[in-house]
Parts: structure tokens; sequence; C-alpha cells
């Protein structure tokens, strides 16, 4: 026989062959959708480091994600922007605090057809823009723990399916799993932000929720980019405390990360398809360097085959839409 006997291109030869053989696919149901929710607005608020998407009065987000659900999306994940903010973010566990009112108006509305998860975190309701309680300028770790309970406990009241401790704070998953149980409320799980790295692409979200530090970084709690096994160990210490789903925050930039917790860990793995990587396809496609649809499909393909089982994505409208062209 001539050389080569081995022709791998016979198997991608049409367009039949090769999606019969596709390795990885990508559904809609993998994805979720996150909705900000300004309690000052009257309207659709446009953020112009994220051409497209808004923070959206609370009377508008059924019909937001009546858009979401019709286009296969299961999920959603809420993020709060309050009237008002203090220097301990009180309005972040109020039981008429945006989020908490949003969450109430969705359940009713969709009942079981949407998850709904919610960030637990205090900088978008401080007014220093930190995570946590300060003292002398320092998060304080433990003092943050006791209102990051309340925070999930009245967002479960509300009826959340699933609260997410993005705040890295050491010890929040057994916090809030204990303050949950005692609340009546082991049914809500947790979905842990595990590994959720000091980055450089946070910068569009911290316009759309108003959160960016008035001082200093957050280095001292989100880990450093250089590290996997930190990584690694902090997944299995969320575990130990009650998780119930990981996530790895940002995606593109830690392909590696959420390959290795795929492969170390017997539970779903999340990926948070950030704000960044959301800004630069959009002013990348705005000027013709790429084409969006492409550059979309394929960066969240590669997030699923590097092991995610959840993509949290701001590109999961198009999802439906494009996967089926």
């Amino acid at each position: 026989m001539g050389f080569p006997r081995v022709r791998m291109r016979r198997l991608r030869r049409t367009q039949a062959i090769r999606e019969m053989v596709r390795e990885v696919r990508l559904h809609p149901s993998n994805l979720m959708y996150p909705i900000f929710i300004d309690e000052k607005a009257k309207a659709p608020v446009p953020i112009e480091s994220m051409p497209g998407y808004s923070r959206l009065p609370i009377q508008s987000v059924i019909e937001e994600a009546r858009q979401v659900v019709e286009q296969g999306v299961k999920a959603v994940l809420l993020f709060g922007v309050p009237s008002a903010k203090d220097e301990a973010g009180s309005a972040a566990y109020a039981s008429d605090g945006v989020v908490q009112k949003a969450v109430k108006r969705l359940k009713n509305e969709f009942g079981e057809e949407l998850a709904i998860a919610t960030d637990v975190c205090l900088c978008e309701y401080t007014t220093h823009g930190h995570c946590g309680v300060l003292k002398n300028g320092v998060v304080v770790n433990d003092s943050t723990l006791e209102i990051l309970r309340k925070i999930a406990v009245s967002h479960a009241q509300a009826g959340a399916d699933m609260v997410a401790p993005s705040g890295m704070m050491d010890g929040q998953v057994r916090a809030i799993r204990e303050a949950l149980d005692d609340a009546g409320f082991n049914h809500v799980g947790i979905m842990a932000y595990s590994a959720k790295y000091a980055s450089c692409f946070y910068g569009p979200f911290r316009d759309a929720v108003e959160c960016a530090p008035k001082f200093g970084d957050r280095r001292g709690y989100q880990m450093d980019y250089g590290n996997a096994r930190e990584a690694l160990r902090e997944m299995e210490l969320d575990i130990n405390e009650g998780a119930d789903v990981l996530m790895v925050k940002p995606a593109l930039a830690y392909l590696d990360i959420i390959n290795q917790a795929k492969s170390r860990f017997n539970v779903p793995i999340a990926a948070y398809n950030v704000s960044g990587e959301y800004a630069m396809v959009k002013a990348a496609a705005k000027v013709g360097w790429i084409n969006e649809k492409a550059a979309v499909l394929e960066f969240l393909t590669a997030i699923k085959r590097a092991g995610a089982d959840l993509i949290i994505t701001y590109f999961a409208k198009d999802a439906k839409l494009w996967l089926t062209k």
C-alpha cells in the first residue's frame, strides 16, 4: 500500500463526517448567564466597557430571563447594585435587597424551569469596594464570614437554588453551609469560587457593578496567577467544607487549572468566561479583526474541552442561535 496508510484527513473530509466524530459538543444547557440588577435604574443602563450589555432595573429582569430560557439556557447568576452602600455592605443581606427581590420575581415566574444562582460577596455593597469587612484598611476574614452567612440565608429565603461565594475568604464555604443548614436550607447548593485569581480581566465587571476598590487591590485574598497547586488545595478545602460545584475564574488564561480540577475532583467544574474576555472579543470584532461568532464558539468549546461542565458567559444568549447555524 502507498504511503501514508493512516490518513487522518478521511474523518475531516465533509461537514457531516466532522460532526459525526466530534469529541466535545457545546450545548446551551452547559451555559449560565450573568445578570446585573441595578436598584437605582429606571431603564437599562448600557455598560460602556461591555458592548451590548446593560445593568437592568428590577422590572426588566423577567423579560431578560425569558429571552435566556428561550435560547435553551437553564441558569442565571445574579449580581446586585444597591441604591445605597455602607462600610459593612449591609444592603447585601436585606430581605428587601435588590437581589432578593429579583430572585423572588424570577422564581415566581419560572419555578423549576430556571436555576437561579446568586453572587455572595460584599464588594458591590461596600463604599470601599473590597470583598469584606475592613479593620485598619485590611479585610478581616472571620468577621466577613458572619456577614456572608447572612447574605446566603437571605438569598435562600428569597428562593435561590444555589449561592456562589466569590470573596475568597478562608472558610467561607463551611460558614455558609452551616448557616444554610441551620436555617432549614440544606437543599440549596453552593457553587464556590474556589480558584479565583487576581486578574486584569475583571475591569469591565467592576465598571458594571461599580465595585472597583477605592484603595489598594485584592491580591491579599485572590490568588496569584503563577500558582496551580494552590488552586487545587483551595478546591480540596472547599469540597471538604461542603461545596457542590467548584469554579475557576477567569477561564481562558486558566484552562490548565480547569483540566487539573476535572481530572482530580469528582464534582461539577464551572468556569467563568469573564468580562475582560468578553470585552476583548467585542472590541476586536467591532473593527473586523476577528469573526465574533467563530471566536466565541471556539473558545467556549475550548473551555468545555478543558473539563468545564458549566460555563458562565456573557455570550450565553447568542449561543443557541450560533450553535444551530
